[in-house]
């Protein structure tokens, strides 16, 4: 044999031990995902429930004109800010003037005849009584007195009412508020054909809000709230609103009426609450979000980002890390949002929960996680 043929025979050789002696491949799994988790935030909280309502004015009224003229001065700018009292229109008071001083002129003769009546009446009494004078005659000079006694208090009357028609000349703000835009103007005859409308002013500090509670929260809230809502207590319950635009419940006020009855078509209760409104932010009509308490003290209750909540036809759950590191599923009940995303959680979870704070896919029920532990925020003020 050659010798190249013997080196051919050696390297196939070689290669052969080489191929016998290759490692045996093997599938290494991927370590745990990182997963965000926390437990949930324990803080002392007054529970509520949030409804949606509407304001309304304290006061809405229509200026009317109600005697007959015509109007000679609007003393007001369309959608102004007026104060109680401030003269917004004057009808022509010339007739209405000249009516009192007549009524007047009436009064003052008619006392002048009563002195000389009570006169005659004192002298024939005097006489009566002497026996000089006769019984018809005292009686006569009686009741000349007294009818002009009785005139004078229809003199008194028709002055009256002769003053509160000068006095309705004058259309005066009877609180503070805005004036709509006039509806009459200037020169225009009022009052010939009944009371003209002349604008509407309304009262925007303090303010109304309207909202309806169900049967059942009407329930719990009496439930909770151990002694009966009296009147006076309802003035003690605070109320929080908030408008479309606004973050969390800026506006405070308090309970203001309760409907004594349900409404057996809704099955809901109509509730108001009164709140300031000094820079008159809130008008009439806005549509409102209304946070309500339904006990009267704090409660310690845990709360977790509203974002760790998910849902499915059985309901809401979050996902939590076991002591294993495996991830469960958890049913739970929820309460309200608060501001900072949290949302409260009623049951179903415990305080020493490890919650998963993402539901990106990472986190599957059964499988093992790496937890990286987050501490929660505290809800700012509400």
């Amino acid at each position: 044999m050659s010798a190249r043929v013997g080196a051919g025979l050696l390297a196939v050789f070689l290669l052969a031990s080489l191929a016998g002696c290759k490692p045996e491949n093997k599938f290494i799994a991927p370590p745990p995902p990182d997963i965000s988790v926390a437990v949930p935030l324990k803080q002392s909280l007054v529970p509520f429930t949030q409804q949606t309502g509407n304001t309304q004015a304290f006061n809405s009224v229509d200026l009317v004109a109600r005697v007959e003229g015509f109007l000679i001065k609007i003393g007001y700018q369309d959608g102004a800010f007026v104060k109680k009292g401030d003269l917004l229109f004057q009808i022509d008071p010339t007739t209405y003037i000249a009516q009192v001083k007549q009524a007047e002129a009436q009064l003052a003769a008619t006392q002048a005849q009563i002195v000389q009546a009570q006169a005659e009446f004192t002298r024939q009494e005097t006489l009566l009584l002497k026996a000089v004078t006769a019984q018809n005659t005292f009686d006569s000079a009686k009741a000349k007195r007294d009818a002009l006694l009785a005139d004078a208090e229809n003199n008194k009357g028709s002055l009256a009412v002769a003053q509160a028609n000068l006095g309705y000349t004058n259309v005066v703000a009877p609180y503070d508020g805005i004036v709509t835009r006039h509806l009459i103007s200037v020169g225009e005859l009022v009052g010939a054909a009944g009371a003209t409308k002349l604008a509407t002013i309304v009262q925007l500090d303090p303010i109304y809000a309207y909202f309806s509670l169900s049967e059942q929260e009407v329930l719990k809230i009496r439930s909770n709230f151990k002694e009966q809502l009296t009147l006076e207590m309802l003035s003690k319950v605070p109320l929080d609103i908030g408008l479309m635009n606004e973050e969390g419940f800026p506006h405070k006020g308090h309970l203001n009426y309760v409907s004594p009855g349900v409404d057996p078509a809704t099955g809901t209760i109509q509730v108001r609450g009164l709140f300031e409104n000094p820079k008159r932010d809130l008008l009439p009509g806005l549509f409102i979000r209304v946070r309500v308490p339904v006990s009267a003290g704090a409660e310690n209750i845990l709360m977790v980002p509203n974002r760790a909540i998910s849902d499915d036809q059985a309901g809401k759950y979050v996902l939590v890390v076991n002591k294993d590191d495996v991830v469960e599923q958890k049913r739970v009940k929820t309460g309200q949002l608060l501001a900072g995303d949290l949302r409260v959680i009623e049951s179903g979870l415990d305080a020493a929960d490890r919650v998963v704070l993402t539901t990106s896919g990472r986190a599957v029920p059964g499988n093992k996680v790496t937890p990286k532990p987050t501490t929660l925020q505290a809800p700012p003020n509400q």
